[in-house]
């Protein structure tokens, strides 16, 4: 199930902070900015809202680390998630199986970045776009939801990550164009 906010400026950000766990808490808080810690919290609500609705759980999670820093939910090996949050939105994945998502602000990129991060037929792909901006944005969260679902993050051969998938991540654009998320679940 998908949970996304993308109003994170329309809850107050001291009340939310009080409805994290410990841990969460002590995360949101290391962000620097009022944004930081306003995407973390809306992130991780968003999970308990999920928990609750699909799974009956009140409780506030915990999260335990695999060995890249995927988080797991102590107690709940079952109950796979994953969170991702950007400028304009926050959004939670919650599922029976291994799942990634990534949710990115459209902006501006570097031609370096797209001959470091994307194939040929990627780059060519966002060279014939109407929006080379969103398109890039749609590739680079295609790449992060795989990566984040397999538990291994960023990686060095960032061109190849979407080659001899047995099936492509689901990507979104939002309406207004300001941020897109993808999610893989194979």
């Amino acid at each position: 199930m998908i949970y996304l906010n993308d109003h994170i400026w329309d809850f107050n950000l001291n009340d939310a902070l009080a409805q994290l766990s410990e841990q969460r808490r002590e995360q949101a808080l290391r962000f620097r900015h009022e944004l930081g810690r306003r995407t973390s919290a809306a992130a991780y609500l968003l999970l308990c809202e999920g928990l609750q609705r699909e799974y009956g759980i009140s409780e506030k999670p915990v999260f335990k680390y695999g060995e890249h820093g995927k988080p797991g939910i102590v107690g709940h090996p079952d109950i796979h998630f994953n969170m991702s949050h950007c400028r304009e939105a926050a959004i939670c994945v919650l599922s029976d199986r291994p799942v990634g998502v990534d949710v990115e602000s459209v902006r501006e990129f570097k031609d370096s970045l797209v001959n470091y991060t994307m194939n040929d037929h990627e780059a060519e792909q966002i060279r014939l776009a109407i929006r080379p901006d969103v398109e890039f944005i749609r590739l680079w969260t295609m790449k992060e939801a795989v990566l984040k679902q397999s538990g291994r993050g960023i990686i060095d051969n960032m061109k190849g990550v979407l080659e001899n998938l047995s099936s492509q991540p689901t990507t979104v654009v939002s309406r207004d164009e300001r941020y897109v998320y993808s999610i893989f679940q194979p």
